[in-house]
């Protein structure tokens, strides 16, 4: 029986110079969100420049894990081999009000068949894969 959330097999998530300070984060037990120093805008995923002034001045930002739901899927069918005795599980798009109102996509912790409203409050919480060469932690979400 595992502790993870998800049945292991699955691909690990590989750090890129880019994204890295998230997945640095993430191991930390810390939120980081891309914030440009220019304009102040906040974008998600991470790029080069900013969305909305073509900065190249972004950076990573700690914000609080909580969000609210903006929408979810309920996963029924395999996505890859490792998740074929998974099913169902949540899959929901999280807004982030502490982060300019970016959307983030995760996991929802619980029932796979619980009732998920839109607009219910989340919090963030970190999965860390110790055991996993290289170590690595996941971001999913639990609602309030």
């Amino acid at each position: 029986m595992s502790d993870y959330y998800l049945n292991p097999g699955l691909a690990q998530p590989a750090a890129t110079p880019l994204d890295e300070p998230y997945w640095q984060g993430l191991q930390e037990g810390v939120l980081r969100v891309q914030q440009c120093a220019a304009c102040g805008g906040w974008q998600w995923g991470p790029e080069w420049i900013c969305h909305h002034c073509l900065s190249d001045q972004v950076g990573f930002t700690e914000v609080e894990p909580r969000g609210v739901i903006y929408s979810y899927e309920r996963v029924w069918h395999p996505v890859h081999p490792a998740l074929a005795e998974q099913g169902p599980y949540i899959v929901v798009l999280v807004e982030l009000p502490d982060a300019g109102n970016v959307r983030m996509v995760g996991n929802l912790l619980g029932d796979p068949e619980q009732n998920v409203p839109i607009g219910a409050p989340v919090e963030g919480v970190f999965e860390h894969h110790v055991d996993a060469e290289p170590a690595y932690s996941l971001l999913h979400w639990r609602l309030l």
